[in-house]
């Protein structure tokens, strides 16, 4: 019984894991090779004041993540294509072709939220959406009435916005944006498998999605050899966001373990907004930079935001409702500190 369920275990999550790492990690050497010495392809980053990489480094990290975790769903013999996930395979298709756009010749931001939305929208209509949400304080709220379908409209369309976004800005430091989409994508695993949930295809696209990730993680550790561009961080996101609202609606567990890229991003947004700027124009505001400023290698802000995204994961998988806020709550107060601490060593805004 034990050898059966290990078998069927493997074939169910290991395989894809493998393959995932095996075609990424294929993708990005052959990406490297290819674009190596390649200007146009591989010129310095085009705003330094997000941007620390070196110069001639890839930005096109986002094609093998892509093409890895998508080749890997549809060669899987477990899995189904279902409409909901054939809308998947297009959105990210699309996050590839604008992404690799965005790469090369800088859309405006404009542009990029338009198509952000545009992406949004139409996973809703291929009917990824929430069935309901869990009140921490008892019961849930469901989606029913043409009221609830607008809510619902609004929630899911504003949900993939803001992951999308948060790991896009992430993506500023070598193995940040990688290495929480990484863990994000194993706590979905492991909420899928829970009996409560009991989603294994969830858990499938969560390991694919893994795989990819970790391939690229060993290119992108500073000093990296490759970046994940604008493709990459925004598809990321938005397959986190999704397999979010597919894993039983645990927006919970997921908004919790994405906490930190999370709050630094609207703890941007509110800053650009008081000097009345852009909330989407480039600057050094995010954590990671005023970490850089005050001394900090890549390397040991990497590690820092794995290490305190790791923790805030093993509490959400372990903490019921209150917990989950309660957890919240309390990184939410240290990142408040920790920015106010920042600020009196007059870093930069």
């Amino acid at each position: 019984m034990a050898k059966r369920c290990n078998s069927m275990f493997n074939d169910l999550f290991l395989t894809p894991l493998l393959l995932a790492f095996c075609l990424a990690s294929f993708f990005l050497i052959v990406i490297i090779k290819l674009f190596k010495n390649k200007k146009i392809f591989t010129k310095n980053d085009r705003n330094s004041l997000r941007h620390i990489h070196q110069a001639g480094v890839s930005r096109f990290g986002g094609i093998a993540l892509i093409l890895a975790f998508l080749i890997t769903l549809l060669l899987d013999k477990n899995l189904v294509i279902s409409n909901q996930l054939l809308g998947v395979f297009v959105a990210s298709l699309a996050i590839l072709v604008i992404g690799i756009f965005d790469d090369i010749w800088q859309l405006s931001w404009e542009k990029q939220l338009f198509f952000q939305a545009g992406v949004a929208l139409f996973v809703f209509w291929v009917g990824i959406r929430l069935e309901y949400v869990t009140n921490p304080f008892g019961g849930i709220f469901l989606f029913a009435n043409s009221f609830g379908y607008i809510l619902n409209l609004i929630l899911v369309v504003s949900w993939i916005l803001l992951i999308i976004n948060a790991m896009n800005w992430a993506d500023g430091i070598d193995g940040v944006s990688g290495g929480i989409s990484a863990i994000g994508a194993l706590a979905i695993f492991f909420v899928s498998l829970r009996p409560e949930v009991n989603q294994p295809p969830i858990a499938i696209i969560a390991v694919a999605l893994l795989g990819s990730i970790f391939a690229f993680i060993i290119f992108n550790f500073n000093p990296a050899k490759i970046l994940a561009g604008t493709s990459g961080s925004v598809f990321m996101g938005f397959i986190l966001a999704i397999l979010a609202l597919f894993a039983g609606a645990k927006i919970a567990t997921t908004l919790l373990v994405l906490a930190v890229p999370i709050i630094d991003a609207l703890w941007v947004i509110i800053g650009r907004l008081r000097v009345g700027g852009s909330i989407f124009k480039a600057d050094q505001r995010h954590l990671h930079y005023r970490l850089r400023q005050l001394g900090w290698s890549q390397r040991k802000i990497c590690i820092f935001y794995w290490f305190i995204t790791a923790f805030i994961a093993v509490a959400a998988l372990n903490f019921g409702a209150m917990g989950k806020v309660f957890v919240f709550l309390v990184v939410l107060l240290s990142m408040l500190l920790m920015y106010v601490s920042l600020g009196k060593k007059h870093l930069a805004i």
